[in-house]
């Protein structure tokens, strides 16, 4: 499966003296997607900083780039828990994204390719290929598919990989997605960190990045405290359905 292109951008602002009101998103212009900015606002109560993160991953052989994240039209939901800056009354607005659908579990997904047949039942074996990225912060590439992108990214041949539907192999978000597939199916889900690798430990559950270069990046931003959002985007294409002995 060729890995898809994302791109996004999102401004957040925070002052120096964090109160527990709500924040909301501030809508960016699609000139932003362009640059990366970073500006010295001056208030009464200090210097705050405002950054507008752009990330910029790859593009598909014969395919245009599209918009992944439409930062003009995100919607504040609620907000999350944020170990790294609990008891300072102040949060990051949980963000959903209106061209995708959310789940009762928090899964939000976007189906870029139906499948035909029957989605897969629990006990059933279930190949897939897949792709990932860390989305809040520099829009690291840990899984990559038929590209080089440095390092031990190398986009060879690798072993598909493989899990029993309903066995708890895989990251929560990740069953919750393939068991609603079709074979021939791929879909794109946004993983907020509840719903993916327990204790920010991508080792105890799958799926795994298969390089170093992936295992580093990944690492990087589940193990950073400085970093609070570890929000995780995955393309899944399901391959084949193993029926159960």
């Amino acid at each position: 499966m060729a890995s898809l292109p994302i791109i996004g951008s999102l401004r957040t602002v925070s002052t120096a003296k964090p109160t527990s009101k709500k924040l909301s998103p501030v809508s960016c212009t699609s000139q932003e997607v362009d640059v990366v900015k970073s500006n010295n606002l001056r208030t009464s109560s200090g210097v705050i900083r405002r950054r507008n993160i752009m990330f910029l991953l790859g593009a598909a052989s014969g395919t245009a780039f599209e918009h992944f994240i439409d930062a003009g039209h995100v919607l504040a939901a609620e907000f999350v828990d944020m170990p790294a800056l609990r008891g300072k009354d102040y949060g990051k607005p949980k963000m959903r994204y209106p061209d995708y659908t959310e789940t009762q579990s928090g899964l939000q997904y976007k189906d870029l390719r139906i499948g035909s047949g029957t989605p897969p039942k629990i006990g059933e074996t279930v190949v897939v290929d897949w792709d990932g990225y860390t989305i809040g912060y520099y829009g690291r590439i840990f899984e990559a598919r038929n590209k080089t992108k440095g390092g031990s990214f190398e986009g060879g041949e690798k072993d598909f990989f493989k899990f029993t539907l309903g066995s708890g192999q895989v990251i929560p978000a990740f069953e919750e997605a393939v068991a609603g597939m079709a074979p021939g199916g791929v879909r794109r889900i946004i993983v907020s960190p509840e719903l993916g690798y327990p204790d920010n430990d991508f080792r105890k559950l799958g799926p795994k990045p298969t390089t170093f270069s992936g295992e580093r990046a990944l690492s990087f931003v589940l193990n950073n405290q400085g970093l609070i959002d570890k929000t995780l985007l995955f393309d899944i294409e399901l391959l084949k359905v193993i029926p159960a002995n």
